[in-house]
């Protein structure tokens, strides 16, 4: 069990320059999302939303072993809840992930893209959509197309777009198609990118903050 700390008021943390991070995975998608995760404060600064392809026929436990794996508190998301620093929001099963301009969530039926629901499409749509260049979206190792549409909406509104590398990558295609848009800023390695994501949550750049 990762010591978690609950009580944090705002001014125990320091205001971030990037709200939200949308995360996507899909096949050997867990361990990619323990490594990055579990590299993370607790006084991470943004708000994290993951989309995980899952089976919509079973019930999901990521949640709660992601929430074992990290210091900061993960939970299924659920429709009505509230965007909170240093939180982690995953997707159900068979439902796609909405993030509002109030920081709201919502949980939707819609029609599956990519063949799969929930999609990092829908997610990184929604999240440009309200947080505009205050987003960074992340993709990690999967075995389909998902997430590429998405990082260019984030990249053409200022957002910025981390995708996992090859070499680390168990499935290659998610990655691959988001680098092919030509809208990724970084291509890094697995154990690299939970170090770049707070570099910029929290100072807005990378250049320097990796080894």
């Amino acid at each position: 069990m990762v010591a978690k700390l609950e009580n944090n008021t705002p001014n125990d943390r320091l205001s971030p320059v990037f709200d939200v991070v949308a995360m996507a995975a899909s096949a050997e998608g867990l361990n990619a999302l323990s490594q990055v995760l579990s590299a993370l404060s607790a006084d991470f600064p943004a708000s994290i939303v993951v989309v995980q392809h899952l089976s919509p026929r079973y019930p999901s436990v990521i949640a709660e072993i992601l929430d074992r794996r990290t210091p900061l508190s993960v939970k299924q998301a659920e429709e009505g809840g509230k965007l909170s620093p240093g939180k982690v929001f995953i997707a159900p099963p068979d439902y796609h992930l909405l993030v509002n301009s109030d920081g709201s969530l919502s949980l939707s039926q819609s029609a599956k893209v990519h063949f799969v629901r929930p999609a990092a499409e829908v997610l990184f749509e929604s999240v440009v959509e309200s947080y505009k260049d205050r987003a960074i979206a992340v993709v990690l190792t999967g075995g389909d197309g998902d997430g590429s549409r998405g990082v260019q909406a984030i990249k053409k509104m200022g957002g910025k777009v981390i995708a996992q590398d090859k070499a680390t990558s168990k499935v290659w295609g998610m990655p691959a198609a988001a680098i092919a848009t030509d809208c990724v800023d970084w291509v890094l390695p697995l154990d690299k990118i939970g170090l770049a994501i707070t570099s910029l949550a929290v100072y807005g750049q990378l250049e320097g903050a990796l080894p």
